[in-house]
């Protein structure tokens, strides 16, 4: 499914362009918007981490076998230029069963800010290239897998560019 503010609002946030005005700065030569107010990045000691992933594109369908989930903090992805990534989430609690994964497919130009616990597949970039992620850093790793009991083929009917 398309990725939309309403349908993620579960999981997380798009991150996309904003509709409004947004806010005069830098002498009026720019404008601000907030997209991600809290990053929910500093439990537990945590601080913030910028990365970059440079992806390969995946082929679909895909077979997902592993999901993830970082209880103690956020996880965003951001496409740096324009590239279509899909998100397989489900809500942060008990480990899914396969009826509770949703995929959403973005439009090349949005990221997703994940919320803390939320589970997830790995990156699944339709068009190769960089992400800027941000997430939780601390001295112990937030970061657990779990092999699902099956594993999920995953179709997309993506129009091609």
């Amino acid at each position: 499914m398309p990725l939309t503010a309403p349908a993620f609002e579960p999981f997380g946030v798009v991150i996309q362009p904003p509709g409004g005005p947004g806010r005069v700065i830098n002498a009026g030569s720019a404008r601000r918007f907030e997209l991600a107010p809290d990053l929910q990045l500093h439990a537990l000691d945590g601080r913030a981490s910028l990365s970059l992933f440079r992806a390969q594109a995946r082929s679909f369908p895909q077979t997902l076998t592993v999901l993830e989930r970082h209880a103690l903090g956020s996880q965003s992805f951001i496409p740096l230029g324009v590239r279509r990534f899909v998100i397989v989430v489900a809500t942060a609690g008990a480990f899914p069963r396969a009826q509770d994964l949703r995929a959403f497919v973005t439009d090349g130009m949005q990221g997703v800010m994940l919320a803390p616990g939320v589970w997830h597949h790995a990156l699944l970039a339709v068009d190769a290239g960089d992400f800027a992620v941000i997430e939780r850093a601390a001295d112990a790793v937030d970061c657990e897998e779990s092999t699902l009991p099956q594993p999920v083929l995953l179709s997309l009917d993506l129009p091609s560019r």
